[in-house]
């Protein structure tokens, strides 16, 4: 049985962040904990938000690391509680919003982070007590602001997914013009994440009609939009879009993901300095390749269905793969896995994870160790 639960209260306009008060005010929060990062903090729009809340006794956690850590999120902590706060504020991109989710669970409930994640059977474990969260995202890329989902790496090197309603953030202020100053390399990026969230739950097997809507919708825009974007960062059209499609790709993916994800969510823990939006940039294309023969993608025409999103003229596997590599090219992303630095040194540690991911099993096709091999290189 399909569960569809469409998911959040969203506001999405130019100006947007205007209603964080009446937003805090709605949801009972008076003392908020900002979660956010030091680039967002450097670009001014941490004291915008600041800006909106003048007078509100406002604490600032402004350490997040590019992949979110249990170490991180016990700080983070630390500061909710110094500030005696009642809420959260997530302002920045992925990282930022999954590291809040970390502490809205980590602040209210006991144990290592790891009792929670998914893989060990810690999403029941997750309740109600959660703290109530505001997510702002300042990046067009992950969609955490509508997703009942956190990637953190926990205190054992191990890159974990942690899932459960109650970290959903209870409301999203998506306004584009967060993003107008974004660097066109990370606009690139994060554009890309987007794109393979709407392809790659397109093709998961799950039945979910409304997420395949809201997939093709958000891949249409996504491909339609992405090199405006990343050309002319003042492009309010194009930012607009690639705000949305980033959100609606997450909406999607409450259908689930595939091996884009549990490779990327793999080698991110293997090494967290690599980008995740990058590295499903990489992956995509091989993992369409490996989904051509999957029953449900054949069945329904899944492919093709892509392919006429993105007014491509073929509809093969081929097609659409060659698609996204070339426009990874003309983005200026990297050629492959190997320009990014990594090896085949690499390669069994990575499996490893991928297979233990909690995305391997929602791939339509379900790969083995030897498929990840052949995925990884293929993605060299």
């Amino acid at each position: 049985m399909a569960l569809i639960h469409y998911i959040t209260q969203i506001q999405i306009d130019f100006g947007a962040l205007r209603s964080l008060p009446a937003e805090c005010q709605r949801l009972g929060i008076s003392r908020p904990l900002i979660v956010t990062d030091a680039g967002v903090k450097a670009a001014g729009i941490l004291e915008r938000a600041l800006a909106a809340l003048p007078s509100w006794p406002v604490s600032v956690f402004d350490q997040t690391p590019s992949n979110p850590t249990e170490a991180a999120v016990r700080a983070a902590v630390q500061a909710y509680r110094a500030g005696t706060c009642d809420g959260l504020i997530a302002l920045g991109g992925g990282s930022a919003i999954d590291c809040a989710k970390g502490v809205a669970i980590a602040a209210t409930h006991e144990g290592p982070l790891k009792t929670y994640a998914t893989i060990e059977g810690g999403s029941p474990k997750i309740t109600e007590l959660a703290v109530p969260l505001i997510a702002v995202p300042t990046t067009a890329g992950t969609g955490s602001e509508v997703a009942r989902g956190a990637i953190l790496i926990i205190d054992d090197g191990r890159k974990l997914g942690f899932h459960s309603w109650h970290i959903v953030p209870k409301s999203a202020i998506c306004d584009p013009e967060l993003t107008l100053g974004l660097p066109a390399g990370l606009t690139a990026a994060t554009g890309m994440d987007a794109i393979a969230h709407c392809m790659e739950t397109f093709m998961a097997a799950p039945f979910n009609p409304p997420a395949d809507g809201i997939a093709l919708d958000g891949l249409q825009r996504a491909w339609a939009h992405i090199e405006r974007a990343t050309r002319d960062g003042t492009d309010r059209e194009a930012r607009l879009n690639m705000m949305s499609a980033s959100m609606q790709g997450a909406m999607a993916f409450q259908k689930g993901l595939g091996c884009v994800h549990s490779l990327s969510h793999s080698l991110g823990g293997v090494n967290p300095r690599l980008h995740h939006g990058t590295l499903n940039a990489m992956f995509l294309p091989a993992v369409i390749r490996f989904n051509a023969d999957a029953e449900n993608v054949q069945r329904e025409n899944r492919l093709s269905r892509m392919a006429q999103a993105m007014g491509l003229k073929g509809g093969s596997a081929g097609d659409v793969a060659e698609a996204v590599r070339e426009m990874n090219a003309r983005l200026g992303l990297p050629t492959g896995l190997g320009a990014m630095g990594v090896g085949s040194g690499d390669f069994a540690r990575v499996i490893e994870g991928a297979l233990a991911d909690h995305c391997h099993k929602m791939n339509p096709r379900l790969a083995s160790s030897d498929d990840y091999h052949a995925l990884l290189d293929a993605s060299m």
